[in-house]
């Protein structure tokens, strides 16, 4: 009896799930994709998952993880000294192991469950309830097995670019500390706000497509007040500390330029037409803004450099990274044109300017390049492709939206970062000794070099 009662509710599913398949919907028929997840949340779990949106995002995990290890790991340790490569490497590879476990413990589920406008709750500590089909309200096409690993794989990003700033001159053990505080203290609750459907970035309207915010600002932001904090290299501007092997460097760039389609596209969290725009538009922008950056090196300094074509190209990655999946190709050169521009800029002059030690850039690529690109979103969103109408077209109110983002951000991610490294350096000291660093990190904290003498 029991069997046959089952095997009845599960024919009255597979009608149901007919019907509501067969019936027309004119009340969302103005709004396709409100349709199709009506239609998949009457669907039981495994029915709801769409091979082809899971294929993708499968893909997009993979490659915004080759961002990290190999892609900023080359970046990186390219333009370090070659006393300090292993070092530097090691920060992107560390990162790697500690977020994940961290994800996997606490920082999934303060990021994207419950909680209130500020902070998520513990609907998912340990991963808890997460099943072979579940969904979460943010991935209803794919396994959130699946959206929480490409989750993940911008949390293990985020604090690996922050380690740009304090490149040769930390100890490893504080600059492990300082990930995992500031990825539970910071990174966490950021993107709560911006991308939980809870957070009241995202019910004030503002549009950051894959991370402008989440990751470019708060990346470089964290990255100034680290390189204020934990003060200059010695010898710098005293010393020549020329990068050790720019074909490193230029291979990393060219896999964080590849791995950008699955950070930008994979944002859309399905194969659609808006992964399709979101994927021209990186490319549109990343190679105007490797191109302004050349150009503008080459009239002010008289010579291109390979390092400023590659930095350049960064810096039109982070700059569309909010924009990507709201803006037109038109909008999008415009946006790599300007990133290109403003990143060079803040890298050749302001830094000089103001003295501060940013050894790889952090802040004038990220931090600068996510400031221009999550303004200009403001301007040059479409309203046809996800956005809505930009200034261009008469909405001035979007940029006003963007700019708390920018300031709420910038502010609390300072704050928690200055707290972060005092609270450190008072336990347990954020700098080796003198001779230490003189001598390289390689050595004095790994026991090894990279090349053998």
């Amino acid at each position: 009896m029991g069997n046959l009662v089952a095997i009845i509710r599960r024919a009255g599913r597979v009608v149901l799930a007919a019907l509501v398949l067969l019936m027309p919907l004119p009340a969302l028929a103005a709004h396709p994709a409100a349709a199709h997840a009506a239609v998949r949340a009457s669907l039981p779990a495994a029915s709801r998952i769409n091979r082809g949106d899971t294929a993708w995002m499968l893909t997009s995990t993979v490659l915004v993880l080759m961002m990290t290890i190999p892609g900023l790991a080359l970046f990186y340790g390219g333009m370090v000294r070659d006393k300090n490569v292993l070092s530097t490497l090691a920060h992107s590879f560390v990162t790697t192991c500690l977020v994940t476990l961290l994800w996997y413990t606490v920082g999934y589920s303060l990021s994207f469950t419950g909680g209130n406008g500020f902070i998520g709750g513990f609907g998912r500590i340990f991963l808890e309830g997460l099943g072979r089909d579940t969904v979460s309200a943010r991935s209803m096409a794919v396994p959130e097995s699946v959206y929480m690993s490409f989750q993940l794989t911008f949390a293990i990003i985020t604090p690996a670019l922050i380690s740009g700033s304090f490149a040769e001159r930390i100890k490893f053990s504080a600059a492990l500390w300082f990930g995992g505080l500031w990825l539970l203290l910071v990174y966490a609750p950021i993107v709560h706000w911006i991308w939980s459907t809870r957070g009241w970035l995202a019910h004030l309207g503002v549009l950051d497509f894959a991370g402008g915010t989440v990751v470019e600002v708060n990346s470089g932001v964290a990255g100034l007040v680290a390189a204020l904090v934990i003060g200059q290299r010695v010898g710098y501007r005293r010393e020549a500390m020329a990068p050790h092997n720019l074909v490193l460097t230029v291979l990393g760039a060219s896999l964080l330029w590849v791995g950008w389609f699955g950070f930008n596209a994979g944002s859309a969290v399905s194969s659609g037409g808006l992964a399709g725009m979101a994927m021209a538009d990186t490319q549109i922008a990343t190679a105007a803004a490797a191109t302004a950056w050349m150009f503008a090196e080459w009239g002010a300094r008289g010579k291109p450099s390979v390092l400023g074509m590659a930095s350049g190209a960064v810096a039109g990655a982070v700059a569309i990274t909010p924009a990507s999946g709201f803006v037109d190709p038109t909008g999008a050169l415009v946006v790599g044109l300007a990133g290109g521009l403003a990143c060079f800029w803040a890298v050749t002059y302001v830094k000089n300017l103001l003295g501060y030690d940013d050894s790889l850039d952090v802040f004038g690529v990220h931090g600068v390049g996510g400031m221009v690109g999550l303004l200009l979103t403001g301007v040059f969103a479409v309203k046809a492709i996800g956005g809505t109408a930009g200034a261009l077209q008469g909405n001035v109110g979007q940029i006003g939206k963007q700019a708390i983002a920018i300031g709420a951000v910038t502010a609390y991610d300072a704050i928690m970062t200055f707290v972060i490294l005092k609270a450190l350096d008072f336990a347990m000291g954020l700098r080796p000794a003198e001779e230490q660093e003189r001598e390289g990190l390689d050595i004095t904290q790994h026991g090894e070099r990279a090349y053998s003498e």
